[in-house]
C-alpha cells in the first residue's frame, strides 16, 4: 500500500499533544463481536485515541449500535466492513457502517495513530427536535448506496473537517477544566457532521431516505407528544400503535427506524431523564421520584439508574449538588 504525506493541519499539531493508547478492546467484545462502550446517557459521546501496530492491536471483527467516524493520522489503514475493503490514507475520514462486522486488516509495517469518534444518534438528533437536525446523520446512510463514505484528505472539504476535529478533540480532552466542555464538544461535533453532510449532498438516495425518515418522524409525532406529556403512564405497544393509526408490527418497525430503539427502551430513556432532572432540581425523596417517573418502586429505579448512569440516584444527587 502506498502512502502519501498528510497535509499539515491543526489536527496533527493537536494530536502530538495527546496520548494515544495501544488498541486493546478485547475485554469489551462478546462472543458475537459486539463492542460495548459505556456512554453517559446525558453525554453519549466517546473519543478514543488508538495506536495501531502489526505487533499490537485487537484482532477480530466487531459491530455496535453507536455511530462512528474513523480517521488515521500517520499511516495507511486497510479497513473491512462486511464484504467491502476500504483503503484509507493518513487524514482520510471513514463513516463506519457500524452495524456490519468491521475490523482493520493487518499488513507488514502497519503503524499509525487513529482517532475514533462514536456517539449515540440521539446525541445529535433527539426526537421532538426540528426535523432538519436529522440532516446531521445523513452521512451514516452509506449502506443505502452500497459503498463506503470516505472523505479523502486531498478533498477540498477535508480542511474544514480537520479543523473542526481539532477543536472537538481539544475541547473533549480538556474535560471539566474547560467551561461548558460538553456543550462545546457537541457544537464542534455538529460542525464536523455538517461538513460531511454537505460533502455527500449529491446523493439522491440519501435525499430520498431523509424524506422517508422525516415522514416516519412526523407520523409518530403524536405519540412522542403524548409520551412527553405523560412519561410515567403505562403504554403497551398495541395502545401506542393505535394512537398513530398503525398495526402493531408496522408500528414496531417504524418506531425502531425513527428512534433507533424499541418503545420500551425509549420509555425507560425518557423516565430516567426525568428522574435525573428531579434529582438535580428538587428535594423530593427518591421513592417519590420513582413513583412520579413511572418506575414500580425505588429498587426498580435504583437498578435502572445505576445501569444507565453508573451511579445510584443517591450518588447522582450528591454529585449534582456539590
Amino acid at each position: 500500500m502506498k502512502t502519501r504525506k498528510s497535509p499539515s493541519s491543526p489536527l496533527l499539531a493537536l494530536a502530538d499533544r495527546l496520548r494515544f493508547e495501544p488498541h486493546d478492546i478485547a475485554a469489551q467484545l462478546d462472543a458475537r463481536g459486539h463492542y460495548a462502550v459505556k456512554l453517559d446517557e446525558e453525554f453519549p459521546l466517546s473519543i478514543k485515541l488508538f495506536h495501531y501496530t502489526s505487533r499490537r492491536h485487537t484482532r477480530g471483527a466487531t459491530w455496535h449500535e453507536r455511530l462512528e467516524l474513523f480517521l488515521p493520522l500517520d499511516g495507511p489503514v486497510r479497513f473491512r466492513m462486511g464484504e467491502q475493503d476500504v483503503e484509507l490514507q493518513p487524514g482520510d475520514l471513514l463513516v463506519v457502517d457500524n452495524l456490519k462486522l468491521h475490523h482493520v486488516v493487518d499488513f507488514p509495517g502497519f503503524n499509525t495513530r487513529v482517532v475514533v469518534i462514536s456517539f449515540q444518534p440521539e446525541f445529535v438528533y433527539s426526537l421532538g427536535s426540528p426535523s432538519h437536525d436529522y440532516a446531521f446523520l445523513l452521512p451514516f446512510y452509506s449502506k443505502v448506496e452500497r459503498r463506503p463514505h470516505v472523505l479523502c484528505t486531498i478533498d477540498p472539504a477535508a480542511t474544514a473537517v480537520h479543523e473542526a476535529l481539532a477543536r472537538l478533540l481539544d475541547c473533549y480532552f480538556a474535560g471539566p477544566a474547560r467551561p461548558f466542555h460538553q456543550a462545546g464538544s457537541k457544537a464542534h461535533l455538529l460542525q464536523v457532521l455538517y461538513h460531511l453532510a454537505a460533502h455527500f449532498r449529491a446523493s439522491e438516495v440519501l435525499k430520498w431516505e431523509f424524506i422517508r425518515q422525516q415522514e416516519r418522524s412526523l407520523r409518530l409525532k403524536k405519540l412522542f407528544d403524548h409520551i412527553a406529556a405523560q412519561p410515567a403512564q403505562k403504554l403497551p405497544t398495541n395502545a401506542a400503535a393505535k394512537l398513530v393509526g398503525m398495526s402493531a408490527p408496522q408500528f414496531m418497525k417504524t418506531f425502531k427506524q425513527v428512534a433507533g430503539m424499541t418503545l420500551v427502551s425509549y420509555l425507560i430513556h425518557v423516565r430516567l431523564a426525568n428522574a435525573a432532572r428531579l434529582l438535580r432540581e428538587t428535594g423530593r425523596s427518591i421513592a417519590d421520584i420513582a413513583d412520579a417517573t413511572g418506575f414500580s418502586d425505588q429498587s426498580h429505579l435504583d437498578k435502572r439508574f445505576k445501569r444507565a448512569f453508573g451511579r445510584t440516584p443517591k450518588e447522582f444527587r450528591a454529585d449534582a449538588t456539590r
